[in-house]
């Protein structure tokens, strides 16, 4: 079965139509990074007539829209993302991509879920004693989007600091229509660590007359390696992958130079720390230890995903009035800078399976062939409504 075969013939009508052709509009034309100028644009015109207050970020093309609900009271957050990846799609779907970028972690849809909720929101504003802040934003992909509209003041768009923040986040291969997540730890902390091993070059047929940094480099691999299993608890995790390896040019010579990047992921703040003083010092002695020496750059990328349990206990609520959903065992090993916002407002970070029903076995996110079924958008929409109007409306 096709992904279009998999798709119904014609849009369905209301809001989950609207939804759904907004969403193939901005996967059919995706973009990277911080810089989104035509998706900013579509967003601004699928707010137009809502009443919402907009402003355009200054360090990134976001969008923040401000929704005032009838009587004062406290503000409510509500994130969705907009960036593509750097990937050529595969999919085959009439509304694929060709411009070389894709939608294939779904941000397409969170873009179209929170334009869905600003839409069931503001028909709902008499309801409602306080403000929405919808947050709109580029750079998710590793790009810090979320730390350049926090430095925009996001936070404080509507004139006080939200009392929680939600987001929800589609994944391929998780089962159709079942929400997901957890109190606590819900995606890892992301960093990176390069290492730069610095022997002294010379004739492969000589190699005690040189410093042969490939061995060395070899050896912090497997020392950082036998670290992390045996110095942290299995239950607070570190998983390091050593993505890269680059050195020498010819097998008859020494090279000068290894180099090493990986890629870490921890679970939390305590860990995180840990690690971004003790792997460098790791690799420093190691390289002290042969006569080279190394060269370390330590660079955290994101932070851990935490949920706070009372936030999580409403998206729970929320996602159970909809539909099914399952509490995750533990926490997903991907990042994500929502992170950055959850660090200064308690929230909520959670996940809808978006597989299409049937389908044997349905590429993950971050895939050139990832299809995400978005006859689900409504829900998404709705998930993002609830928990905002739990914070905001009595009747609730």
């Amino acid at each position: 079965m096709s992904a279009d075969e998999a798709l119904p013939e014609g849009l369905p009508g209301g809001l989950l139509g609207e939804l759904v052709a907004l969403r193939r509009e901005l996967h059919a034309d995706p973009e990277v990074g911080l810089e989104l100028p035509r998706t900013q644009a579509r967003v601004v015109d699928a707010l137009d007539g809502l009443g919402l207050e907009i402003t355009l970020g200054v360090r990134s093309t976001s969008v923040v829209a401000v929704l005032r609900g009838a009587e004062p009271g406290p503000t409510v957050l509500l994130r969705g993302d907009m960036d593509g990846l750097p990937i050529a799609e595969a999919t085959g779907l009439s509304f694929a991509s060709t411009n070389g970028a894709m939608h294939a972690c779904g941000h397409d849809l969170h873009t179209a879920a929170l334009v869905g909720a600003a839409r069931i929101l503001s028909a709902q504003k008499e309801d409602l004693t306080g403000d929405v802040v919808f947050m709109f934003q580029p750079g998710e992909e590793g790009h810090g989007g979320a730390r350049a509209m926090l430095a925009d003041g996001v936070l404080d768009a509507s004139g006080t600091k939200p009392v929680a923040a939600y987001a929800l986040h589609v994944i391929a291969d998780l089962p159709h229509g079942v929400f997901h997540g957890r109190p606590g730890p819900v995606m890892a902390a992301y960093s990176t660590m390069q290492v730069d091993v610095i022997g002294r070059g010379g004739h492969g047929g000589r190699p005690h007359e040189a410093l042969d940094p490939i061995p060395v480099a070899a050896q912090v691999i497997t020392a950082a390696q036998t670290y992390v299993a045996r110095r942290f608890s299995a239950f607070d995790p570190v998983v390091l992958t050593f993505g890269e390896f680059h050195a020498g040019t010819a097998p008859n010579v020494i090279a000068e130079k290894a180099t090493l990047r990986a890629g870490i992921r921890t679970f939390s703040a305590e860990h995180t720390a840990r690690v971004a003083s003790e792997l460098p010092a790791l690799a420093e002695q190691i390289a002290a230890a042969s006569g080279c020496r190394a060269q370390v750059t330590f660079t955290p990328v994101m932070a851990p995903t935490i949920n706070d349990h009372q936030a999580a206990a409403v998206f729970e609520q929320q996602a159970t009035a909809i539909g099914s959903y399952v509490q995750l065992e533990n926490p997903r090993t991907g990042s994500e800078d929502f992170s950055e916002v959850l660090s200064e407002v308690p929230g909520a970070f959670g996940y809808l399976g978006a597989a299409f029903p049937g389908s044997p076995s349905p590429a993950g996110n971050h895939s050139p062939r990832a299809v995400f079924d978005d006859s689900r958008l409504e829900d998404a929409a709705r998930l993002l409504a609830g928990c905002a109007r739990h914070h905001l409306c009595t009747a609730s």
